[in-house]
């Protein structure tokens, strides 16, 4: 197995995450566990994550130096590599130019890690200071324009340094460099499966709650319900499906969630419509954060109403939720050094709770909850919806959530998802919604004057979450969803096409 030891970074869990793709068991450590603890789950090799510190700091995060004693393989990305070098007897410092984005690699040694590759090698930065006075005992393997340590390594102890990001989808081959990593220099074995994982999943939860009854929050998106999949798979009639109705979802999404949730034999499912008290709590509220915490906490409160209303019968001890590895990352749980992006709604829950919180999907990508949930034979129609976040409209709503805000979003967003599957344009993307922007602009329809809405279109190209890239989307088809929103919608004059990676955006506005 590969330990992955996290220096506080975004891309942490998915550099374990690649690494299983790969068939390899990964496990993430904090960057300070002892040597000592390492060597108990008898790793392969060890990666540094990168991390938001700056090595030239007071109180950067450090690895404990034994784990360069340890004879085993070590990769450092990024930050890793600068504490490295660092710690090794090299110098860091901060660079004339900050790289951020899609780089050209010039690779001068290819070896194990560079295998297979070519002389040029479009790689993915995101770091400001940069090694600049290698350790002894390495040398370079390739720079780029700003960058002459790009890649180092002490081929003698099997430590290697890349200051880009191999686990993100913009380094074009850089799945073959951790494989290089992974097999040529640390010999691991293939020892990891999604179909394993189900099993395991299923085992886990059973022998866990017992005979206690579990309560699941539904939204009609693909976590909860691949999560909800997994424990009714595991306690069957135990489990308590709640669907709450908060106005702020898609057109027709609560009433195609239920349907489609009966049809896969959901036999304890309430429909809760809370419209109303929702939008009662977020009435005047424009902090994103704030509109989170509202949401997640309105949500908590409803399940306890129906808890204690509803299922008196079967005293519930557990809450579930379908939390996966991005909300948490982005909401910086899993790291104390990692920089807060944004609070998920499940993930801002009140201190004192009258359930047990768990979580079946904590470790897990979007990708990897679609391919547990087709091994649990759940309709593929279901499975490839395009995500969509636990606080629904409401943070794709810039600001103040109100009804008429709702409508016209709803309306817009249902038109742009109507033409994307009309031209077969929508399986081609990974995820597309439209966002209502709290302007108004001067417009002109019917030679009068108008001053309304503008709607923002973002649809990106993805494979887990964590990064992702504009869609291209063609123009005509453009045009036509424009066309169509500004003619059908009242309230928009105005319709804007987002094409901004992540990052440095993140996908969804709030």
């Amino acid at each position: 197995m590969i330990v992955v030891l996290n220096f506080g970074s975004q891309f942490a869990h998915l550099i374990a995450r690649r690494v299983r793709d790969l068939g390899v068991k990964a496990e993430i450590l904090p960057f300070d566990t002892p040597a000592k603890h390492i060597l108990t789950f008898k790793p392969a090799g060890i990666i540094f994550s990168g991390g938001p510190a700056s090595v030239l700091e007071k109180r950067s995060p450090r690895p404990a130096r034994g784990v360069f004693h340890l004879g085993i393989p070590i990769l450092g990305i990024c930050y890793g590599e600068q504490v490295m070098a660092e710690m090794l007897g090299g110098k860091v410092s901060a660079g004339l130019r900050r790289e951020f984005g899609k780089e050209m690699l010039v690779i001068g040694r290819k070896g194990e890690l560079f295998n297979g590759l070519g002389k040029n090698e479009v790689v993915w930065f995101s770091h400001g200071d940069q090694v600049v006075k290698i350790p002894k005992g390495f040398v370079r393997f390739a720079s780029t324009h700003d960058c002459s340590n790009a890649a180092i390594a002490d081929k003698t102890l099997n430590f290697y340094g890349i200051q880009f990001h191999p686990e993100v989808t913009h380094t074009k081959n850089g799945t073959k460099i951790l494989s290089n990593f992974l097999f040529n220099i640390c010999h691991a074995k293939k020892d990891w499966r999604v179909a394993d994982l189900k099993k395991n999943l299923i085992g886990v939860f059973k022998n866990h709650i017992g005979s206690d009854h579990v309560l699941v929050g539904i939204s009609g998106g693909v976590d909860s319900l691949v999560a909800a999949t997994v424990l009714h798979k595991a306690i069957g009639s135990q489990l308590h499906a709640v669907f709450v109705d908060t106005g702020l979802l898609r057109e027709n999404e609560a009433r195609d969630a239920a349907l489609s949730l009966r049809a896969q034999g959901f036999q304890n499912l309430r429909v809760m419509p809370a419209e109303a008290v929702f939008l009662r709590r977020l009435c005047g509220v424009q902090d994103p954060e704030q509109k989170r915490k509202i949401i997640g906490h309105t949500f908590i409160k409803i399940f306890e109403r129906v808890a204690k209303r509803e299922f008196r019968r079967y005293p519930i001890k557990y809450f579930a939720q379908g939390t996966i590895y991005p909300d948490r990352i982005e909401s910086a749980e899993p790291s104390r050094h990692a920089s807060k992006i944004k609070s998920h709604h499940n993930l801002t829950l009140p201190e004192k709770l009258d359930f047990e919180i768990i979580e079946p999907l904590r470790d897990l990508y979007k990708d990897e909850v679609r391919r547990l949930g087709l091994l649990m034979n759940l309709p593929k129609n279901l499975l490839w919806r395009h995500p969509f976040p636990g606080p629904g409209l409401a943070v794709r709503i810039v600001g103040e959530v109100t009804r008429e805000r709702l409508k016209i979003l709803r309306e817009a967003d249902a038109i742009y998802l109507q033409e994307l599957q009309r031209a077969n344009e929508y399986d081609k993307i990974w995820q597309a919604f439209a966002v209502l922007l709290p302007l108004k602009t001067v417009g002109v329809m019917g030679d009068a004057r108008t001053y309304e809405y503008i709607v923002s279109l973002r649809a990106v190209d993805s494979i887990d979450g964590m990064s992702a890239d504009w869609h291209k989307m063609p123009q005509d088809l453009l045009e036509r969803i424009s066309s169509r929103i500004v003619r059908e919608v009242r309230g928009v004059n105005r319709v804007l096409y987002d094409i901004t990676q992540k990052p440095p955006a993140t996908i969804e506005y709030e």
